[in-house]
């Protein structure tokens, strides 16, 4: 799919698209290598993409572990596939098991701690893509990760900075295993230093002889369980062995010629798919890319999408409305012409019905693409850490509602609402890119900036990548990139908008990578690209 880019065109940064038949593109150079030697292995895409997985676990621990969520979008060469490995709540949560331990008046589930844990599915993920999928045997998959917890790892730049700030957080600090497992030295490890994972090397050497069933019925499922009842948590090791992951299909939305995919609810990625169809009601491609035009439209169309997706979007189990009553076509048209080119506004939702994440993906000679992402939530997670299994345990609870009125409300064993969000692109059927953004509710943001500069402003993947990012934050406020300019800053205010610089690259404004089709894999290959925000590469073959 030979794509007609400036491939000139650029933004300040320290790199440019790199080409191969083979690709992994991540956030760290040790998980790229490390997926890209699996496919030297005479693996596939899926098996690079577990490997840098399970490497991602180790080297950026501020952002993923061993106890993260996951999910994945993939062509396989013939069609489309989603896998939700997003983890349920633990039978005993209802929303009087947290008034009882939080007071009558809690209207939020807690942000750290044991009873912010959901099961977690990022290894459930890794074992159900290597069986469906994958060529190498599982246990190959987990040997780089496990090399690198052992021999240890010298700490990169951005993940340092992460990792320092959550140093100060006594919210986190308190949690069990937390300082033991991150904070050895009594602080954080300074830029370059060397960091080993003895305990999560246990597990991983574990977990690949097991095909993750020592995590989910074994010895690391009764260590949790031990964990939890020891420190007033509720997770059980029958919560665990209850979990797998559902293989889904993925979401979707026609824009400019192209259809954009999404997991479906309980994911936000529906948030950027409607976003795209109210601007596929306005001519951006009669504006400049970075014009306030432009921007605007783009803000507006994100906040029209998230007023819809936070008053619905829940477990799909849950939902009143469903996914393609919020893509109807009709309904989009007309939250379209609720947005004033002049002015910037709050959006109450509509009615539908009528009548701290890791993102890597990975692409092989053979035509596999993978589009992956896991994640802890929030820097660190519940802060929860088993020492000695080196597993460190997502927030995910965090997400769900305390008011029993909304669709999102805590329940048994119920997923809650959630922000990792894999993307994927084809063009008549075929597929033409896999690629994701991290970083909270920027996700779907990024996801929709990136593919504007792409298919209406023809940039290419490195330079979509490396232009800077506003954020859409509630109301009114949005927060912008140091590297807007004063021009778009004075502009978007003119217009009503709250805006304020916000200089934290690191998880504020997403970090993306992107594996674009050339055409046939084994002769024209693919162009990447990865964030500069982050420490990453995209390594070819």
């Amino acid at each position: 799919m030979t794509a007609s880019f400036d491939w000139s065109a650029g933004y300040p940064s320290r790199r440019l698209p790199v080409f191969g038949n083979n690709v992994v593109s991540t956030s760290h150079p040790r998980a790229a290598q490390a997926g890209l030697s699996m496919i030297a292995r005479g693996g596939n895409a899926v098996d690079a993409a577990i490997a840098a997985a399970a490497v991602m676990a180790i080297v950026e621990p501020c952002s993923n572990g061993l106890g993260s969520d996951a999910f994945c979008i993939l062509w396989d060469g013939k069609g489309l596939h989603g896998l939700n490995a997003s983890g349920f709540a633990p039978a005993a949560w209802t929303p009087d098991y947290f008034r009882a331990k939080y007071g009558a008046d809690a209207k939020t589930l807690p942000q750290r701690g044991w009873d912010a844990v959901t099961v977690p599915g990022a290894v459930a993920s890794w074992v159900a893509l290597s069986e469906r999928f994958g060529k190498l045997p599982f246990a190959d998959l987990m040997e780089p990760a496990i090399a690198i917890a052992e021999r240890g790892f010298l700490v990169s730049t951005n993940v340092q900075h992460k990792w320092a700030a959550a140093a100060t957080l006594p919210q986190l600090t308190g949690q069990p295993g937390f300082e033991e497992v991150f904070l050895p030295k009594g602080r954080a490890p300074f830029v370059g230093e060397h960091v080993r994972m003895p305990g999560a090397a246990r597990a991983l050497r574990l977990i690949g002889e097991t095909k993750g069933e020592a995590f989910y019925r074994g010895e690391i499922a009764d260590a949790l369980e031990a964990n939890a009842k020891a420190n007033g948590g509720a997770l059980t090791a029958a919560d665990m062995a209850a979990y797998a992951p559902e293989w889904v299909t993925p979401v979707a939305q026609d824009y400019r010629g192209y259809t954009v995919h999404e997991i479906p609810p309980n994911g936000q990625g529906i948030t950027a798919l409607m976003a795209l169809g109210i601007l596929s009601h306005f001519d951006l491609q009669g504006l400049s890319a970075d014009s306030v035009e432009a921007q605007h439209l783009q803000i507006e169309a994100i906040k029209l999408a998230f007023a819809d997706v936070y008053r619905y979007v829940a477990d799909p189990r849950a939902m009143e409305i469903s996914p393609a009553d919020m893509l109807d076509a009709d309904y989009l048209a007309d939250r379209a012409r609720l947005i004033d080119p002049r002015r910037a506004q709050r959006f109450a939702p509509g009615n539908p019905v009528r009548g701290g994440t890791i993102y890597l993906t990975a692409a092989d000679a053979s035509g596999m693409m993978v589009s992956f992402i896991q994640s802890n939530y929030q820097g660190f997670g519940s802060g929860v850490v088993l020492p000695e299994w080196g597993v460190s345990l997502q927030n995910r609870g965090f997400g769900f509602s305390l008011n029993p009125e909304r669709a999102n409300v805590v329940a048994p064993r119920k997923r809650p609402f959630h922000t990792i969000i894999p993307g994927f692109l084809t063009k008549d059927g075929q597929p033409v890119m896999s690629f994701g953004v991290m970083g909270g509710n920027m996700q779907p943001q990024g996801h929709v900036q990136t593919l504007v500069r792409m298919l209406d402003f023809a940039q290419n993947p490195q330079a979509a990548c490396d232009a800077p990012r506003w954020r859409f934050d509630e109301g009114l406020s949005i927060n912008l990139e140091p590297g807007n300019t004063p021009e778009l800053l004075d502009g978007l205010a003119a217009l009503g908008h709250e805006v304020a610089v916000l200089n934290d690259t690191y998880q504020d404004f997403g970090a993306g990578q992107f594996i674009w089709r050339m055409g046939d894999p084994a002769v024209d290959g693919y162009a990447a690209a990865s964030d500069p925000r982050r420490d990453g590469q995209a390594a070819v073959s």
